[in-house]
């Protein structure tokens, strides 16, 4: 019996409760369940009588007693104790734990799948990075965190379009072409131009493939350099993020906004709305009426649009395309943002509250031998995607980045993300499926079979470790569900390696193949199935990381 059948058992005594009279409430939608910390309490704990109490008008230990009585005559329900206040601990027979077993492994890939956030269209986007040069660490861990939790969304019934937002727009693209053409041309960077061994390589590559570029003007030059210099890296950006493994549904121009007329047509929108006021030459947006620390300006003086103009066209054109949550993930340093994107929303009628979230994500630090790096042969002083896949591959980075919440700091050890140790938590989870796969080789080669569903003896599986083991298998779903709502994927890593902790004790305290020659029993059997339901499960917690599952390490 997972969560959710008993939710739905506990639903039918309180529905059946109250059409015989015993109590007059309204049947909830739903109901909590959860694990209680000692198991000694049962294996599930509701507090559903101490919220229908009021409603009921009645003692919250008497609404209890009227839904224990119904409750324990539910199919898989073994006992039902009320504790403390008016607390539910309900026991599951053996079989109806058990059985989770065969649940997850008939329903494969599709197990922890829910339909929580069914109906919601969210525009989720993330990394964003400018195109004038290779993404750098803080960039990395939006890719492995936005695509993540992009295929979490998806899992949980949302509809999600991943999306980066390419800004080849405005004065850093000028700054960019600028930078190119000097290094061409045998001149020094210009002080605020961009530096690195990438720059070399694209101002030469740029310069060879247009025969007798240096020998036009300046502006012809800077024309091309510029052009050529964003192809070559967006195209570069886009390989990093392939082998990086984050997909994005959309590559979204900034420059698009501009050409197409949507800023202006932005503007006049927000006028129409009546926030857009005229003064000094310039045109602004009234954001402190929705709590801005200052109004922006959309146009300057001199007729050009601003950053900010672009960032209200941005919103308006994801929700024109029917997002109904727009999701932006964006770095520590753009925490000032917050403000003003929730008031871009407001303004245009929208609810900043549920029609926009700002996730902040905070710093990466890398450490080698026990010293902060902080340069990259490629890039100067920035760290970037390629350098951390050459270091710890796709798996450690994606796994250990995603695995801590997006408003801390971070601090990745390169040698241990390398090793083979049970403290690296990415080879801690892979070697627990590995290891399962192991028994299943080994079974195989035994002659054992776990045998067909219908002959699978759930009861059998009565042990500690294995009513362990199959409390957290069937928490899932719920991890899953709660790491969407909350758009946190951490809470799936850290659900993995407990689980994977509860996999190696099953494995030492429960045999799970015969010894030597000695006969295969039903019980063997039950825990074969108990295993493959594990490894089923570790694997799909994995592939909504993006990491990948091993059978041999």
């Amino acid at each position: 019996m997972t969560p959710a059948e008993l939710s739905h058992a506990i639903l039918s005594a309180v529905r059946s409760a109250v059409e015989a009279g015993e109590l007059s409430v309204p049947v909830p939608e739903q109901v909590t369940v959860e694990r209680p910390k000692n198991r000694d309490h049962g294996d599930y704990a509701t507090n559903v009588a101490l919220q229908l109490a009021k409603r009921a008008g009645k003692p919250p230990r008497e609404v209890a007693q009227v839904l224990a009585e119904r409750l324990k005559a539910a199919s898989g329900v073994k006992s039902v104790d009320i504790a403390g206040p008016g607390f539910l601990n309900v026991t599951l027979d053996a079989a109806a734990q058990g059985e989770l077993a065969r649940t997850i492994v008939e329903a494969g890939q599709a197990f922890g799948r829910n339909e929580t956030l069914k109906g919601l269209r969210i525009n989720l986007e993330f990394v964003s990075a400018n195109p004038t040069g290779p993404i750098h660490i803080g960039g990395v861990r939006w890719a492995a965190v936005g695509d993540s939790l992009g295929r979490i969304l998806r899992a949980s019934g949302a509809e999600v379009t991943t999306e980066y937002y390419i800004n080849d727009f405005g004065v850093q693209i000028d700054k960019f072409a600028g930078t190119l053409r000097a290094v061409a041309n045998g001149r020094p960077v210009p002080e605020d131009g961009y530096k690195g061994e990438y720059v070399d390589e694209l101002a030469k590559k740029i310069a060879a493939g247009h025969a007798g570029l240096l020998e036009k003007d300046e502006r012809e030059q800077l024309a091309v350099f510029k052009a050529e210099g964003l192809k070559l890296m967006i195209a570069e950006i886009r390989r990093s993020m392939e082998e990086f493994g984050a997909h994005f549904d959309v590559w979204f121009s900034e420059r698009s906004l501009h050409e197409s007329g949507e800023v202006e047509q932005a503007i006049e929108r927000l006028r129409a709305q009546g926030h857009v006021f005229d003064r000094e030459g310039a045109v602004w947006l009234r954001t402190t009426d929705f709590g801005d620390d200052k109004d922006r300006v959309l146009v300057k003086a001199n007729g050009e649009t601003t950053y900010f103009a672009s960032d209200a066209a941005y919103y308006l054109d994801k929700r024109d395309r029917g997002n109904e949550t727009c999701v932006y993930m964006l770095g520590a340093d753009h925490h000032g943002y917050v403000g003003r994107l929730k008031a871009i929303v407001a303004c245009a009628g929208d609810d900043p509250e549920h029609n926009i979230e700002v996730l902040i994500g905070q710093f990466v630090k890398m450490l080698k031998d026990g010293e902060e790096v902080r340069m990259s042969k490629r890039a100067g002083n920035i760290i970037t995607i390629d350098d951390v896949i050459d270091w710890i591959g796709v798996d450690a980075a994606r796994y250990s980045l995603a695995r801590s919440s997006t408003d801390s700091t971070l601090t990745l050890d390169i040698d241990l993300l390398t090793s083979q140790k049970t403290d690296n938590p990415v080879f801690y989870v892979q070697y627990a499926h590995t290891r399962m796969c192991g028994v299943q080789r080994n079974a195989a080669e035994m002659g054992v079979d776990k045998g067909p569903a219908e002959d699978f003896k759930p009861e059998l599986l009565t042990h500690e470790r294995e009513n362990e083991l199959l409390g957290a298998l069937a928490e899932f779903p719920r991890v899953v569900a709660a790491a969407a709502d909350l758009r946190e994927p951490h809470r799936v890593a850290r659900y993995l390696e407990r689980l994977a902790g509860m996999y190696h004790r099953f494995y030492g305290d429960c045999r799970i193949l015969p010894l030597g020659d000695a006969e295969v029993t039903d019980l063997n059997r039950a825990r074969l199935w108990l295993a493959d339901a594990t490894r089923t499960v570790i694997a799909n917690g994995l592939d909504l990381l993006g990491v990948s599952a091993p059978e041999r390490m």
